[in-house]
């Protein structure tokens, strides 16, 4: 495997994307770290419970969070609905023994933007980070559908109220393009293709949009542009 492509072209201007690990289990834990650092990534802290989890990643700020589910002290979910409220650009990639749907769904309306299970090889989980720190939504293979779907049955429960939607910020029209493209389950990477434009730009209108409406995750702008029809245009 050949880690050193993890972060992609022109990473020698680009500084390395920030880790951490969280995991109860100490050589589990220590092999996924060293895997990541191997690979070029700077692992700037590592956790083996939840309240350890959300105190370390305040402190070390990190681009990516790995985190497994079940942890003592603080379930996974919570450490992660806790730190996506807190830290607005952390990404957060579960990376659980389970592949239970109802763990799936719970991570992601805490604020997870990708899951893969343990079984995963280290090549897969040096990509899903990558694509994590890109802003991509990764899933195991099989996971993504079911995924989808909760995005849709999310956004079509009631909202809470929205005062300001009389004063709703105006999108412009490229953001609302590729609003309309994330509602449709489009990775970052695939909306670049579709406009001909790059893939940071792609994030630079997600972080704009987000700003604007005041939301802070995938899960959220989803639900916004499908509660507005957007995913059907």
């Amino acid at each position: 495997m050949d880690g050193h492509s993890a972060d992609g072209p022109g990473a020698q201007e680009s500084p390395a994307v920030k880790v951490m690990v969280v995991d109860d289990h100490p050589m589990w834990r220590d092999a996924v770290a060293r895997d990541l650092a191997a690979a070029g990534y700077e692992v700037v802290a590592t956790a083996g419970d939840g309240p350890q989890a959300v105190r370390r990643a305040r402190a070390a700020a990190p681009d990516v969070l790995v985190l497994d589910l079940n942890l003592p002290g603080l379930p996974g979910a919570a450490v992660c609905r806790q730190l996506v409220a807190e830290l607005p650009a952390l990404r957060v990639l579960v990376l659980s023994a389970s592949g239970e749907h109802a763990d799936v769904l719970e991570a992601v309306k805490s604020g997870a933007t990708g899951y893969l299970v343990k079984s995963a090889s280290t090549g897969e989980l040096l990509d899903a980070v990558r694509r994590t720190a890109e802003g991509d939504a990764v899933f195991t293979p099989g996971l993504a559908g079911l995924v989808l779907g909760e995005y849709r049955r999310v956004a079509a429960a009631p909202a809470p109220a929205a005062p300001e939607e009389a004063d709703a910020p105006r999108l412009t029209e490229r953001e609302t393009e590729v609003l309309r493209l994330v509602a449709k389950g489009l990775s970052y990477r695939q909306i670049a293709e579709r406009l001909v434009i790059s893939h940071r730009t792609v994030q630079n209108h997600v972080q704009n949009t987000l700003g604007k409406l005041q939301l802070h995750n995938r899960v959220e702008l989803v639900r916004y542009a499908i509660e507005r029809g957007l995913d059907d245009a």
